[in-house]
């Protein structure tokens, strides 16, 4: 008689099976071609109770089961000040999964809801998130973080960065903690979609929590007339004609050629084309080169009066 599977070994056998396609391929090829996890590795896998974060967890508990490359797991739930019944179906759900939930609590509900919802208390409470989950991953031996953000995540920031921010900027899959030295925040899950994460819940029939902001309580009409909401739409409109739309985002953001914008940004600074072109101009007015218009001129008048 065969053994009866629990729900957790029923939801990693969909992964190795009907989504190993769309989830654990497209996790395993950013695990290799970011080179997020190193052998003696510490992570912790931050778990806020949505989707994305549990399946984040999951996969890099499978992962760790059978990787040749030795590294340890902490997951690392942070109640920012949840209701108890949010409280209680998050840890369920880490139950269920038979994810070993580590439960740090802080009062960042408390301090955002003081700002208001006319202030910063979105931007604030993103902040003082990220930081209590580095200074508890740190006091807690890790040397990273994992996230649960997407490929999808990633094409819309993109968007919503030119659309509304006036500025091209993506997301990485790793990047270096600015404030908690030591600190690497890595995101696993940087080539899943989310279309197929939403269908690993409803093959599962797994209930995540979706919002659990005290100023978000009702989700469907908060994000109706988000931003996010908008790119969403919008990129769904383009696939119609355009099936690869995201894919291409995607890939332009591996592939841009700095030379052909007018401007640009790295590491706090701002550099503008003319810097280059002034130097490759000085260049060619030093080699004797043929310069055009004015700037033929100009050398014929410096080499004059020299």
């Amino acid at each position: 008689m065969a053994r009866e599977l629990t729900k957790a070994q029923l939801v990693e056998q969909s992964i190795n099976k009907k989504f190993h396609k769309t989830l654990w391929r497209p996790f395993v090829n950013a695990l290799k071609q970011y080179e997020l996890i190193q052998p003696g590795d510490r992570i912790a896998a931050c778990i806020s109770g949505g989707k994305d974060s549990f399946l984040n967890a999951k996969l890099l508990q499978m992962l760790q089961r059978h990787s040749d490359v030795p590294f340890e797991l902490i997951y690392l739930m942070m109640d920012p000040g949840y209701s108890p019944e949010t409280r209680r179906q998050v840890e369920a759900m880490g139950k269920l999964l038979e994810i070993p939930l580590t439960v740090f609590e802080t009062d960042i509900f408390a301090v955002t809801e003081a700002v208001g919802k006319d202030g910063d208390a979105c931007y604030l409470c993103a902040r003082m998130r990220r930081g209590s989950l580095y200074s508890k991953a740190r006091e807690l031996g890790c040397n990273k973080i994992a996230l649960g953000h997407h490929f999808s995540d990633v094409i819309e920031t993109t968007l919503m960065g030119m659309f509304y921010g006036s500025q091209l900027q993506a997301m990485l899959p790793m990047l270096h903690s600015t404030n908690f030295e030591g600190m690497t925040l890595i995101r696993p899950l940087y080539c899943v979609h989310e279309d197929s994460i939403l269908a690993w819940c409803r093959y599962n029939e797994l209930d995540f929590i979706r919002c659990a902001c005290r100023f978000t309580q009702n989700c469907d009409s908060e994000e109706t007339g988000s931003k996010r909401k908008e790119i969403k739409e919008l990129i769904a409109r383009l696939r119609e004609t355009n099936p690869n739309i995201e894919q291409s985002i995607f890939h332009s953001i591996h592939k841009v050629h700095l030379d052909t914008f007018p401007g640009y940004k790295t590491d706090g600074e701002e550099y503008s084309f003319l810097e280059k072109f002034r130097e490759e101009e000085e260049r060619r007015v030093g080699t004797g080169a043929r310069l055009p218009g004015c700037a033929m001129s100009c050398a014929a008048n410096k080499e004059r009066n020299s």
